[in-house]
């Protein structure tokens, strides 16, 4: 089987819709089993997975990622594009707001975030000047730019480890930092797509401003309805690329060029 686009739905976005004769089938890895939905769109192949499950019922440093990616891996699968829901740093990009993220900064504590960590004898040192799929960003940012729909072109995120939310502090700091938008998901994800040479993007949506930026606590409730808002704008952009995005890739994620092995 060979997987054309390989789709990671976040907070709100559980089922795939947009799929003909879906087919819930499970990938044994060596990092554990994933459950996820294959189906197709027209022509092309595609590949569903929940990244909270079905019924949110895993918290963000809970999520099994190295099986998720290497399941998609397994699969044949060569481009992802993944959704998040992330609080905003900034009131210019308010909720509702669609953002390309194009770079990250890492906060996590407790996460399994490489598969080269020297246990298979191998240690690779992956270069991140580009974290995120050139090639499928330029296509969101032209498909977004069609929709005339509110969005930024670039942003940083930030990765929590959650599930807590920041405090007013944390937030404040982080935004020094040049970080755009936060969330508790998007790592180790987008670096393990990378190791296994996959292409991999991330459109984010801003369903509340963050701590100390809001002038209300947040609250769950506030992100799953901005989601439920927006998520057949989502999927429709999706499935959208997925028709007009040519099938050779154009970009350095999968090459290992760019990969230096090293070692203790």
């Amino acid at each position: 089987m060979t997987i054309d686009l390989a789709i990671i739905g976040g907070t709100g976005y559980y089922h795939p819709q947009l799929m003909e004769n879906p087919r819930e089938i499970t990938v044994e890895t060596k990092y554990g089993k994933v459950p996820l939905i294959t189906g197709r769109h027209g022509q092309k192949t595609v590949a569903f997975m929940p990244r909270h499950g079905e019924n949110h019922q895993l918290a963000p440093h809970k999520i099994n990622y190295r099986a998720n990616i290497a399941a998609l891996k397994e699969l044949g699968t060569r481009r992802i594009l993944s959704t998040t829901a992330v609080g905003s740093l900034t009131e210019t990009l308010p909720p509702g707001t669609l953002v390309i993220i194009d770079q990250f900064i890492d906060l996590t504590k407790n996460r399994e975030h490489t598969y080269f960590d020297g246990e298979d004898g191998e240690v690779w040192h992956t270069d991140f000047t580009e974290p995120y799929c050139v090639q499928l960003r330029n296509h969101l940012d032209t498909l977004l730019q069609k929709k005339g729909v509110p969005y930024g072109s670039k942003g940083t995120y930030i990765c929590t480890e959650g599930p807590r939310y920041e405090t007013p502090a944390e937030i404040k700091a982080y935004s020094t930092w040049g970080a755009d938008v936060v969330g508790m998901t998007n790592v180790p994800e987008v670096t393990l797509a990378r190791e296994l040479g996959l292409c991999y993007a991330t459109l984010s949506l801003v369903t509340n401003l963050a701590a100390g930026v809001s002038p209300h606590p947040l609250t769950h409730k506030e992100v799953v309805d901005m989601m439920n808002e927006k998520i057949s704008l989502i999927r429709d952009l999706f499935m959208e690329l997925l028709e007009s995005i040519p099938a050779e890739r154009h970009c350095n994620c999968w090459s290992k060029e760019d990969i230096t092995l090293g070692g203790a």
